[in-house]
C-alpha cells in the first residue's frame, strides 16, 4: 500500500460525483443537439461541450461579480499600498501585516480574482477524465468509461470515441496522435485551438490593463501580476494544450471567449473610476444626455420644465363711432 493511496481515495470520493454531473450534462445536451446533426456527428458532441461550458459560466456569474468588485477595490487601494511599502519597506513581516489589515478594512480579497479559475479546475479535470476514458480502449477493444453516465450507455461511449470535427477525434490528444503518419488533423486542430485560446486571453488581459486600470495602478504589484499573466498563460496553454483531448481544448477556448466578452461588457457598462474606460463611459453618457436634451452639469438637479410662451393678447378692436347729427340750435351753442 502506497502512502498516496489514502489521498487518492479521498480525491476519488470527491471527484466521482462531479464526473457524474459533468457527464450527465454532456449527455443531456447531446440528446438535444442530436435531432439537428445526428447522434454520431462530431459537431453534436462539440456543441454539447460548448453548451456545458456556457452552463458552468452562467452559474459562475455571481463569483465573477465578486471578482470584479474585489479587483476594483485592489486597484483603488494601490496608492495606499505604495505608502505602506515606503513606510515598512525595511520590515517585510510588518509590511505584510499592514497590507492585509488594509485589505480587510476595505473588504478587498487578493485571492478573489482566482475563485472562478479555481472552481473551474475540478470541472476541467472531470471533463478531461470523461474524454480521456472515451479515447482509451480496453482489452476488448471498447472505450473505457470510469464511473459516469457514459459507463452505463456503451453506444454513447463509442459515439464519443469516434466523433470527429475537421477529421480530428474529439477524444484524441496532440501527443497521443503521434507523428507516424506525419502531421494529422488532430495536430492542426490542437494548434489552432491553442492559438485561439491564447489570443482570447491576451486580448482580455490587454483590454483590462489599457482601459480599466487607473494610471497609478499600472506600476503596483497588481499590475505586475496582470503583466505576468499576460505572458505566462500562453506558455501554459502551449505546454498543457498538447496533452489534453481536443474536446477539453474546445471547453477551454469557449470559456476564454466567454471571459473576453464578459470583460468587454463590464469595461463598457461598468468601468472602474479613474480609468480611460470610465472617461469614455462618461463621454458617452454626456453625449446621450445631450441628445435627450438633458443637462448633466449638476448631478441630481432636476431640469426645469420648459416654459411655454404665452402669446400676447391681440389688440381689441375699437369700434369707430360716427358723430351724432346735431340740430342747428345745438351747433350755435
Amino acid at each position: 500500500m502506497s502512502i498516496w493511496d489514502p489521498f487518492i481515495a479521498v480525491g476519488s470520493a470527491i471527484m466521482t460525483p462531479l464526473y457524474w454531473v459533468v457527464s450527465g450534462i454532456l449527455v443531456l445536451f447531446h440528446s438535444l443537439w442530436s435531432p439537428l446533426f445526428g447522434a454520431d456527428n462530431g459537431w453534436t458532441w462539440a456543441l454539447s461541450i460548448v453548451s456545458l461550458t456556457i452552463v458552468i459560466r452562467v452559474l459562475l456569474i455571481p463569483l465573477f461579480v465578486k471578482q470584479i468588485k474585489s479587483s476594483r477595490s485592489m486597484q483603488l487601494l494601490q496608492p495606499k499600498v505604495r505608502e505602506l511599502q515606503k513606510k515598512y519597506g525595511h520590515d517585510r513581516e510588518k509590511l505584510g501585516q499592514e497590507t492585509m489589515k488594509l485589505y480587510k478594512e476595505n473588504n478587498a480579497n487578493p485571492l478573489a480574482s482566482c475563485l472562478p479559475l479555481l472552481l473551474q479546475s475540478p470541472i476541467f479535470i472531470a471533463l478531461f477524465r470523461v474524454l480521456d476514458g472515451a479515447s482509451r480502449l480496453g482489452a476488448d477493444g471498447q472505450p473505457i468509461a470510469r464511473g459516469h453516465w457514459l459507463d452505463i450507455n456503451p453506444e454513447l461511449l463509442i459515439s464519443l470515441n469516434q466523433a470527429t470535427i475537421f477529421n480530428a477525434r474529439i477524444s484524441d490528444t496532440f501527443i497521443r496522435a503521434g507523428f507516424a503518419s506525419g502531421i494529422t488533423s488532430v495536430h492542426v486542430v490542437t494548434i489552432v485551438l491553442i492559438l485561439a485560446m491564447t489570443a482570447t486571453l491576451f486580448i482580455t488581459q490587454l483590454q483590462l490593463m489599457r482601459k480599466n486600470m487607473p494610471p497609478e495602478a499600472l506600476t503596483g504589484p497588481f499590475a505586475q501580476q496582470q503583466k505576468m499573466m499576460l505572458y505566462l498563460f500562453p506558455l501554459i496553454f502551449a505546454v498543457g494544450g498538447i496533452n489534453f483531448p481536443v474536446g477539453v481544448l474546445i471547453y477551454w477556448f469557449t470559456s476564454n471567449l466567454w471571459t473576453m466578452a464578459q470583460q468587454f461588457y463590464v469595461i463598457r457598462r461598468n468601468p472602474s473610476p479613474g480609468t480611460p474606460a470610465f472617461e469614455a463611459w462618461e463621454e458617452r453618457k454626456k453625449a446621450h444626455a445631450k441628445h435627450k436634451g438633458k443637462d448633466l452639469a449638476v448631478p441630481g438637479l432636476r431640469t426645469p420644465d420648459p416654459v411655454e410662451e404665452v402669446a400676447a393678447p391681440a389688440p381689441s378692436k375699437v369700434a369707430r363711432q360716427q358723430p351724432r347729427k346735431q340740430t342747428r340750435s345745438q351747433r350755435r351753442t
